[in-house]
């Protein structure tokens, strides 16, 4: 049974200043899409979070024989480095161009589309991941959520990743229009506020954290600094990704983290549904 509807995550009050003005249309600005474009296969951000997708889907696939959806797909990193785990995938994107460019690098299927009205049938999807999505300006998650759960077959899985704390918002949140963070504990209650159940969420990018707060408070604080996507140094990106991948093997071990810079959630459609 799902519980009474929450009210969606209101927008930060700076970022919805800051945002007030630009593209409501769901899209990003558009250099956005060429930086994500441009390094999601090398760069340690993406490559961490694509891993801790990877484990939660690994972890808990969904019902057999049904295909996986990205869901806010970009550019298509996901897609890539799904393509090797014997499932059927799709996509989709909001941004016409964007989507045209995850079909060509991945091969999947990959519509333009909005996640608050899903062009999908009922049950169609074993797992449904979304990366950075649900916090979008664009997005309106109670409706978003609904949809994924519907497209998601019986005892299919969601994965959600969320920025954390709305006390990070910087100058990228702006460049990318979101215009919402979460909390572990406010990611759980909205997940069973919209009927998903066996509900986990967990901080992560924590080891990180002062120099995510040292970047973006001091260093990048003003609200016209580019976003956070882009080149690194190449013994910079690889000290980045090793923190980052220590942290997920502590995970993997039991450890639970206090504070992170994002969320990464997973939850089912239950069986009876």
């Amino acid at each position: 049974m799902i519980a009474a509807a929450a009210a969606p995550p209101r927008p930060h009050p700076r970022l919805a200043a800051a945002t007030r003005g630009c593209h409501t249309d769901g899209q990003m600005d558009a250099p956005e899409y060429d930086l994500m474009d441009a390094v999601e296969d090398r760069m340690w951000w993406y490559r961490a979070v694509h891993a801790r997708v990877l484990d939660a889907l690994a972890a808990r696939p969904g019902p057999p024989g049904r295909p996986w959806l990205d869901a806010g797909c970009g550019t298509g990193g996901l897609l890539v480095r799904l393509m090797g785990l014997g499932r059927d995938l799709a996509g989709l994107e909001w941004n016409p161009r964007a989507a045209a460019r995850a079909a060509e690098k991945s091969g999947a299927p990959v519509v333009s589309g909005d996640v608050n009205a899903l062009p999908f049938p009922d049950g169609h999807f074993a797992a449904c991941a979304s990366i950075d999505v649900l916090c979008h300006r664009g997005v309106d998650p109670t409706r978003a959520l609904a949809e994924l759960r519907r497209v998601l077959a019986p005892g299919g899985t969601l994965v959600l990743n969320l920025p954390a704390f709305d006390w990070l918002a910087s100058a990228h949140d702006i460049r990318v229009h979101n215009a919402r963070r979460s909390t572990r504990p406010g990611a759980e209650a909205m997940l069973r506020q919209a009927g998903f159940t066996d509900v986990r969420a967990d901080y992560w990018n924590s080891l990180l954290l002062p120099l995510m707060v040292l970047q973006r408070k001091v260093l990048a604080r003003e609200p016209d600094h580019t976003s956070d996507v882009g080149e690194f140094p190449p013994w910079l990106d690889a000290s980045l990704f090793a923190a980052t991948r220590a942290e997920r093997l502590l995970a993997r071990a039991g450890l639970r983290y206090p504070a992170g810079g994002s969320v990464l959630a997973i939850a089912s459609r239950p069986l009876e549904a």
